[in-house]
């Protein structure tokens, strides 16, 4: 049951967590965890279920074959379950900072989580592309009566908060990665469900973005908490987004898909080629943080003429 153990670092956490999902007292999960004690075939489907993994994970069972999972969920006006899970996210990635090696590496082609909900009208932008794309709506919803439930705007600010808690991360960005973004505004400009007014709250979010970016790329890490950050720009195309973490307890690899999902493996083979593959990436990236100075000037001046041409 390494899953289990490995899924919350701290293992205050992890008992307290496990006591709530199975209604056990402290010393019978203490028990399961030592081992003395086998955990039931019920106990193990109801983590199997609340932790959205594989019954050959939770066993540690190799069947030959690397599976991938997906948590589908409504970004918009999640259930309380989702909350949950969104809740138990946040508190994950804050308890990595006890963890000087974790690591995150995002290689994106579109601006990443955990810069966007920073943003409030950048962020709204992201939920309402992903509403149109891939979400369940009836019909033509303009950009002003597009609904966020206030728990879940809450949770966002937590969570932008935490992930300033991870002791290194990598970012590489596709060259295009604003300009992308600016089309995709103007399309929704011109079917008028964003308004001038609007559009330009959105364009100030993203020129407050760069300067941040410009700051975390001088520093080299987050002003907040002075963790490690380094930028980098592709100097290739980047078809899609990937990205993972590195903890020395659970690592994780995802592929970014439908915009706000992810499908994602515990499985260590594969963990271990996707950071093989991303460090790989660097070779045909620019470092602009800290090392390059006529290129993160460059870079930063190319995206704000594009921003205010917007």
């Amino acid at each position: 049951m390494k899953m289990v153990i490995n899924k919350y670092p701290v293992r205050k956490q992890l008992v307290q967590i496990l006591m709530e999902l199975l209604s056990l007292e402290r010393e019978a999960v203490y028990r399961r965890l030592r081992g003395e004690v086998p955990f039931t075939i019920q106990e193990v489907v109801t983590l199997v279920s609340a932790w959205n993994i594989s019954l050959d994970e939770i066993m540690g069972v190799n069947v030959g074959a690397i599976s991938f999972q997906m948590k589908a969920m409504n970004y918009l006006d999640p259930s309380e379950e989702e909350i949950e899970y969104l809740r138990q996210l946040v508190q994950s990635t804050n308890n990595l900072k006890y963890f000087p090696s974790t690591e995150f590496m995002y290689i994106c082609n579109e601006l990443p989580r955990a810069l966007l909900v920073g943003y409030d009208e950048l962020n709204k932008f992201h939920l309402f592309k992903w509403a149109y794309q891939h979400g369940d709506m009836k019909e033509n919803i303009s950009f002003s009566n597009l609904y966020i439930s206030e728990e879940k705007l809450n949770i966002t600010k937590k969570y932008y908060q935490a992930i300033k808690q991870v002791p290194n991360t990598n970012f590489i960005f596709d060259s295009k990665i604003f300009n992308y973004l600016i089309k995709d505004i103007r399309y929704f400009c011109s079917i008028y469900l964003i308004t001038e007014e609007e559009k330009e709250l959105i364009k100030k979010d993203m020129l407050e973005l760069l300067d941040y970016l410009q700051e975390v790329a001088n520093k080299g890490c987050y002003p907040e908490t002075q963790n490690k950050v380094n930028l980098y720009i592709s100097q290739l195309k980047i078809p899609t987004g990937y990205s993972y973490s590195f903890t020395p307890e659970v690592n994780t690899c995802y592929i970014h898909v439908f915009n706000k999902f992810e499908i994602y493996s515990y499985h260590s083979d594969m963990v271990a080629n996707f950071m093989s593959w991303m460090q790989i990436k660097k070779r045909t990236s620019i470092q602009i943080s800290e090392v390059d100075v006529k290129n993160r000037i460059e870079f930063f001046m190319t995206q704000r003429q594009l921003v205010e041409s917007l």
